[in-house]
């Protein structure tokens, strides 16, 4: 056989992949998404059009939620089609309606209507978002058809914003757009969609005229208008290529291109997040998200923290591999796990440091330019932000300024013994002692606290101890060399101290997780009965988390019931026993800290065994401002695991 006819591997290993997701899809129900690229263009129209048309196929339709913004033609679809009722939820002492879940899954149609795939839900429902709503009912096997604009996909929502001027928060992630079989483009000239607007057909002649003045102008339709046609056709690029690789058609597949970001806890990370997914979609590359903890890392405040949580949630919904990453020099970790990848291309964003600030911290850009050979670097310019005077000023009132006055006190306190000694000490000697406060500051306040504590104590010492005496000004210059001593002193002992303590908290931290692994599988061990591993279970899980803990698996009828609990302060009621129960059910997360019935103060996690939930672990924290890090819940997460294991063999 001639050798350019070989198949290349890496096309088998992506088309036996692809074979064993349509196994899993199988039992699930079909979507398909009707696109346009802004409201008026038709899409409830033409899915109600479809939806009509299936039921003449003897298909059993139903509709779940229509929105017809009171368009009469639109609201002639509706006859002839069966509306299940919505659901009724009270919000801030009204009655809002929202899709019921429950009873779309009751009456089990086949197919489903579900319009504006991006809405919000009001609090206190299952989900946050519909995508989810629709998630769940094709998981129960239903199919879906729904709407969406292209605005409200969420890889392409930074250059919605730099096109229009327009910020999108309602957003639906790429990775449920995977899950879509189909996606039909409805598309409507901007020239057209503005006559149906001035005639009343999209909103009300009052609302229609301010539309026109801000979202409707002709500039921002063409631009979205575009979006949409490019998003439309990259899908069917995908949809052609999938078909001839399952044909096993020859082609020149684009494979082995791999991209990496690094991301931080800064929110220009999430810009970079929607580049990168872009162009890997664009070279169908598979890519990575790494963060580094490093010791820079080490300070960062609650906002920063929260923010890298958001920013790895994103990297996830955006079908990211995403990877922590640990190590002194941040440069050379990503460096390092580029080359273990083959990556072939690492994407990061421009510093919003100043070049004062880059020749005291450094640089991580040119670090990763300068050892990336021969992996190209691609530097992403983020928007043109600097914090004001008045912002630094905010933050550092956030700050605990007890540091810089213990700093002043001590100095003080050096002065104060200093003093009645100058007259059988000489200078050199007496900025000795001062140094004491200075090394002490940097050590235990870090580097700010440092340099303010070393400015003081020179200031101090040339004041008291350095002729002309009670002057700032300086007779000799040869204790200028004794000035950058005191200022050396702190960068170096400042950095030091930060060194250890992240090697002290990177340490135990690892200890931890590794200690809490080895308790726990051993106390699986010693379990002699579902009993035993049960409780062992709860007990573990709860000293491990600080929390409350709650075990339920089925019973002999294959209900969920609550099989054991640890330091639950009040039995767990109905609403949050129904949370477990749909965790149960649908195989994934619920409650605090999730898209789904967020509203409880419980986190529920499934107890996964190959392709079943045998079980559910639930947890709540005590501490309810700060509750599980990205870290804490992968520990959980084998937690779970473990238990499932323990309980399938038993």
């Amino acid at each position: 056989m001639e050798d350019y006819k070989r198949t290349d591997p890496d096309v088998v290993l992506m088309q036996i992949q692809k074979e064993d997701e349509d196994l899993i899809r199988q039992n699930k129900g079909r979507l398909k998404i009707f696109l346009g690229y802004c409201a008026g263009v038709g899409k409830t129209y033409r899915m109600l059009q479809d939806g009509a048309l299936s039921k003449k196929n003897s298909i059993d339709v139903a509709i779940g939620i229509a929105e017809t913004h009171g368009r009469k033609e639109t609201e002639a679809l509706l006859a002839g089609l069966e509306c299940i009722p919505r659901k009724k939820i009270a919000y801030s002492g009204l009655d809002l309606e929202e899709v019921d879940i429950d009873r779309i899954l009751s009456r089990a149609p086949q197919l489903v209507l579900m319009d504006e795939l991006a809405h919000t839900n009001v609090p206190g429902s299952r989900h946050s978002k519909r995508y989810q709503d629709i998630e769940e009912l094709i998981n129960a096997g239903i199919d879906v058809f729904t709407t969406l604009n292209i605005q409200h996909v969420e890889s392409i929502v930074d250059i919605v914003s730099q096109t229009s001027g327009i910020k999108v928060y309602e957003t639906v992630p790429d990775s449920f757009l995977a899950l879509a079989d189909e996606i039909e483009l409805v598309d409507l000239t901007p020239e057209k969609l503005l006559e149906r607007l001035k005639e009343g057909k999209v909103y009300i002649p009052q609302k229609a005229q301010l539309a026109m003045q801000k979202f409707f102008r002709m500039g921002n339709l063409l631009a979205l208008r575009e979006l949409s046609l490019r998003y439309t056709a990259k899908q069917v690029d995908e949809d052609m290529q999938s078909y001839m690789e399952k044909s096993g058609i020859i082609g020149p597949w684009p494979v082995g291109s791999k991209l990496l970001v690094s991301i931080s806890g800064s929110p220009s990370s999430e810009r970079l997040l929607r580049i990168t997914h872009r162009m890997a979609s664009d070279l169908n590359a598979d890519w990575y998200a790494v963060y580094v903890d490093s010791p820079q890392q080490t300070n960062l405040d609650d906002n920063s923290r929260n923010q890298l949580e958001k920013n790895i949630l994103l990297a996830t919904e955006l079908c990211a591999k995403v990877f922590p990453l640990s190590g002194t020099i941040i440069a050379d970790e990503i460096i390092h796990f580029a080359r273990q990848k083959n990556v072939t291309l690492i994407i990061a964003g421009l510093s919003h440091r100043s070049r004062i600030e880059e020749l005291f911290k450094g640089s991580v850009i040119n670090e990763l330019v300068r050892k990336s050979s021969p992996i190209n670097v691609l530097i992403v310019g983020s928007e043109s932000y600097r914090k004001t005077l008045y912002e630094k000023y905010k933050a550092l009132n956030k700050k605990d300024y007890k540091s810089y006055l213990a700093s002043c006190l001590s100095v003080a306190i050096a002065v104060g013994i200093s003093w009645p000694l100058r007259q059988w000490l000489d200078p050199a000697n007496i900025g000795m002692l001062l140094l004491f406060p200075v090394i002490a500051s940097s050590v235990l306040w870090g580097t700010r606290v440092g340099l303010f504590t070393s400015a003081i104590a020179i200031s101090l010492y040339d004041f008291f101890f350095i002729p002309p005496f009670f002057t700032f000004s300086i007779g000799d210059y040869k204790y200028l060399p004794g000035f950058l001593v005191f200022i050396a002193i702190a960068l170096i002992n400042s950095f030091l101290a930060k060194m250890f303590r992240w090697q002290y908290e990177t340490s135990h931290s690892r200890e931890r997780f590794l200690s809490s692994l080895y308790t726990f599988s051993r106390e699986m061990m010693m379990s002699k009965n579902v009993e035993d591993i049960l409780s062992r279970s709860a007990t573990n899980i709860s000293e491990a988390f600080s929390s409350d803990a709650v075990i339920f698996v089925p019973d002999a009828d294959g209900n969920l019931t609550l099989a054991t609990h640890i330091h639950t302060r009040s039995i767990i009621d109905e609403a949050e026993k129904a949370i477990a129960v749909w965790v149960y059910k649908n195989g994934q997360p619920a409650g605090r800290n999730t898209r789904t019935l967020s509203s409880s103060m419980w986190y529920f996690l499934p107890m996964n065994v190959k392709e079943s939930t045998i079980g559910v672990v639930g947890i709540r924290s005590t501490n309810q401002e700060h509750f599980l890090t990205a870290d804490q819940i992968r520990l959980l997460e084998s937690f779970a695991s473990m238990v499932g294991l323990a309980l399938a063999n038993h």
